[in-house]
């Protein structure tokens, strides 16, 4: 009798190791999926942070963009107003000139600052090669003594933002 009990407790003993084993099994292979699961959780997650960082730097430069061609349209604008200083700055003569039209030859200046401060420079042409990509040519003039292709007279200034011509010289060249 003995021996029957000590067999019984010997096989529940083993049974109860099986069901022990079986339990940690299962346990090891929900842990496994519960990692699975959190991996592709975690991968998911980086994608999204990678695709809103892209999405981030493609959004500010599209703003940067806009704002470049913002300014560049306000500066086109502005230009014809600087254009009729220059206009009525050739037209005044030396000895008519008093405090009124020094005044108005001083907001020129200031807007001629203005618009240097936001990177805007004024294409050189007088006595100068012409050049298609900077300037246009509105004239070709016989000029004796002088070279073929330089420039003789700017009819308008040409401008330049940041390296590129917003608006081209209109000058005379010489044939």
């Amino acid at each position: 009798m003995e021996y029957i009990l000590g067999y019984k407790l010997q096989v529940m003993k083993e049974k109860k190791k099986e069901e022990k084993s079986s339990k940690q099994e299962s346990l090891r292979q929900k842990l496994q999926e519960c990692e699975k699961t959190r991996d592709e959780y975690l991968a998911g997650w980086q994608r999204a942070r990678a695709d809103f960082l892209n999405y981030k730097k493609e959004e500010a430069e599209r703003i940067k963009q806009s704002l470049e061609y913002a300014r560049k349209e306000f500066i086109l604008r502005i230009l014809p107003v600087l254009d009729s200083f220059d206009l009525a700055e050739k037209e005044i003569p030396k000895d008519l000139r008093n405090n009124a039209v020094e005044g108005l030859l001083k907001i020129k200046k200031q807007f001629q600052e203005f618009l240097k401060s936001q990177g805007v420079e004024e294409i050189k042409t007088k006595g100068r090669r012409f050049d298609p990509h900077f300037h246009e040519a509105v004239e070709q003039v016989e000029a004796k003594g002088e070279e073929s292709g330089l420039i003789i007279e700017e009819v308008k200034k040409g401008y330049i933002l940041k390296g590129e011509v917003i608006r081209p010289a209109k000058v005379k060249v010489s044939k």
